[in-house]
């Protein structure tokens, strides 16, 4: 199942050598600020600056109370937790598999917890909003827990890891879209979920999603000095008294789950899980204490620039953010396949 690490960038050429982590790390909290005010007042609709301060004290009214209140700042919120529960689980994934090509959507979470997601859709429509949080969770972990077992039996390479995920994936896809065949009645609300969007979503999903994201986030930093020592090799890590496999078990859990629940709520969004720690790994080296929250800051970063840029671009259309994702992530995906030679 342990595949041997080979990383994008030594921790010598991290900006952590250079600069001081923290200031880069301020300056990625800036930049996550700022696209999170525009995303407020840029759209289809815009406001200005000026109807921003004039109403924010004595609040919006009509058309502009339902446009920021109740669609464009819980959406802003969602793609924030949904990108950095993306980003986590993907460095999660990373740091116990040690294989960069892993990533939620890449090892198949996502599409178990699609598909999963998407029969409780087709088969109870009217099944409370914490259900598909559930069903998602269920549909991810044993998606994972079948290329695990896979990978055990044939011991493959990284790239082939990698293929098996995408395998899996292809065939999880394959019957979400049966299943949408089936049941063309319930077609509407499995399709919206499905487009790997933020549209429609509101208030109601957010604070299970904060609540979670917290504690798994608190979870992940307890887990960070064990995941550099695990990042020595099995063998030095026991001998330095980890407990490797409790150590794999927990921090798998805790991707799988935390990707499965931003999956039952924006859909499948590809590729952040994959981009956001190869970029963490590039600014802040390998250090799970600091790479951990930085992965997570910009998969948020690049949720909420594509969610803004999915609903600006083509206003009135609005474009699915998953496929401005994929639009970046999946030529990334082919560069690493070819760089890395001998997988």
């Amino acid at each position: 199942m342990i595949t041997k690490t080979t990383s994008s960038s030594s921790r010598s050429n991290s900006l952590s050598g250079r600069k001081p982590a923290r200031r880069v790390l301020g300056l990625i909290i800036v930049m996550l600020l700022f696209l999170s005010v525009s995303s407020i007042f840029l759209g289809a609709s815009e406001l200005t600056m000026g109807q921003i301060w004039q109403n924010l004290y004595q609040g919006f009214s009509g058309e502009k109370d339902f446009i920021v209140w109740q669609h464009r700042l819980p959406r802003t919120i969602l793609a924030i937790l949904v990108g950095a529960s993306l980003g986590l689980s993907g460095s999660l994934v990373q740091g116990v598999i040690r294989n960069p090509l892993a990533s939620p959507d890449l090892m198949g979470i996502s599409a178990g917890a699609g598909f999963c997601a998407t029969l409780l859709l087709v088969m109870i429509p009217t099944a409370p909003t914490w259900w598909l949080s559930v069903a998602a969770s269920l549909g991810g972990l044993l998606a994972f827990c079948i290329i695990m077992l896979l990978a055990q039996v044939s011991q493959p390479t990284p790239a082939r890891l990698a293929l098996i995920g995408v395998a899996i994936s292809a065939f999880l896809a394959s019957g979400i879209n049966f299943l949408l065949v089936i049941y063309p009645v319930e077609i509407n609300t499995a399709m919206i979920w499905l487009t790997g969007s933020l549209w429609g979503r509101s208030w109601q999903h957010i604070p299970m999603l904060t609540v979670i994201f917290t504690v798994l986030m608190a979870v992940s930093m307890y887990l960070a000095w064990r995941l550099d020592v695990l990042g020595l090799g099995e063998q030095t890590a026991y001998h330095l008294g980890v407990s490797v496999k409790p150590l794999e078990f927990t921090t798998l859990l805790t991707a799988v789950v935390i990707a499965s629940l931003a999956v039952s709520v924006a859909g499948t969004v590809s590729f952040i899980g994959l981009l956001a720690p190869h970029i963490a790994r590039i600014l802040f080296g390998h250090q799970h204490r600091i790479l951990l929250p930085a992965s997570a800051l910009i998969g948020a970063i690049i949720l909420v620039t594509a969610d803004l840029l999915a609903r600006s671009l083509f206003a009135p259309i609005e474009l699915p953010a998953g496929v401005l994702t994929s639009v970046i992530g999946a030529p990334y995906f082919i560069f690493l396949l070819s760089r890395y030679r001998g997988w």
